[in-house]
């Protein structure tokens, strides 16, 4: 039986994770009390009795319990942002290329991708490779996402203005407008741009479900008819990935009255790309779970390939 703690359980990541990991027979979650949390020798202890340690804790945090590793056969899957684009770790998105998934099965540490960064790249890196949009393309996202991806403090504040009927309710609010979004380095590295996108990232007024869209200029990429060209590279590059679904290009029967549901992913590890098109444009869109195959599920699916389960054990799709 694997020993798995997660240090920062009482997030809203950590906590979908336990929720996710709970029931498992094949797994022993150590847990931390609440009075030990900030009691270094505790969880000191407790990392290094664990097979494997997901955190789900701020860059500073993250990077703290990570000093705290005396056991070299201890495995760490960290959620945060601290480790993403470092060469000593592995990036946790298998479906990335043909070689990511046996890089993390034999890492000992692994850096869980961001949510949006899940759909960006999924979306654009293989088109990138088949050098149909040229890493030097300026590339533009916009996307949105439930306000879950905020964290506690974000979910409550939407929760009590919804609860108040004297509060008209938020809708769709762009942020990070200084344009620095924490999620870009990753994206540009693992894309493969000579710089990095310009990044418009929104909060709905839902609880969770994810959007990233990429507009792009047909006469920006580098091949004749290209929906058909990226259309094919997709399922050429995912067709063998059980978390990924490719839909027909301008797939009329997944629009509602002309729309495009945000939330129909939730609760699952499925990831969808879409890709729409005129005759001068082309947009690209990942629809995902922001707390699934965006954060936790992502997670459980590492974690499992990190201690040799099956990969999808415990997730939905």
């Amino acid at each position: 039986m694997h020993k798995v703690f997660i240090d920062g359980q009482v997030g809203t990541t950590g906590l979908q994770i336990h929720e996710l990991l709970n029931d498992r027979t094949d797994l022993e979650l150590l847990e931390i009390s609440e009075s030990d949390r900030k009691n270094q020798s505790v969880k000191q202890a407790l990392i290094n009795a664990s097979d494997l340690v997901i955190l789900c804790l701020p860059d500073a945090a993250a990077r703290e319990s990570v000093s705290l590793i005396t056991n070299p056969d201890v495995k760490i899957l960290d959620a945060s942002t601290a480790h993403r684009v470092s060469e000593e770790w592995i990036y946790g998105l298998p479906e990335l290329n043909p070689d990511q998934r046996g890089l993390i099965k034999t890492a000992h540490r692994v850096s869980n991708p961001g949510c949006y960064p899940t759909g960006f790249l999924l979306a654009v890196t293989p088109l990138v490779h088949a050098g149909i949009i040229p890493g030097t393309t300026p590339l533009t996202i916009n996307a949105i996402s439930g306000f879950s991806g905020g964290g506690r403090k974000m979910i409550e504040s939407y929760t009590d203005r919804n609860a108040n009927p004297e509060a008209s309710p938020w809708s769709m609010r762009p942020y990070s407008l200084d344009l620095k979004h924490k999620h870009l380095p990753e994206m540009q590295y693992y894309a493969g741009l000579k710089n990095p996108p310009l990044f418009v990232p929104s909060v709905g007024n839902f609880h969770q479900g994810m959007l990233v869209q990429i507009p792009v200029f047909k006469e920006c990429l580098a091949v004749e008819s290209a929906s058909q060209f990226i259309h094919q590279t997709w399922i050429q590059a995912y067709e063998k990935e059980p978390c990924l679904k490719i839909h027909p290009i301008n797939a009329a029967a997944e629009l509602d009255a002309g729309m495009l549901d945000p939330e129909a992913n939730n609760y699952s590890n499925r990831l969808d790309l879409f890709l729409f098109e005129s005759e001068l444009h082309c947009l690209l869109v990942a629809r995902l779970d922001n707390l699934g195959k965006g954060a936790a599920g992502a997670a459980v699916q590492n974690m499992n390939l990190m201690l040799g389960c099956d990969e999808l054990c415990g997730l939905s799709l």
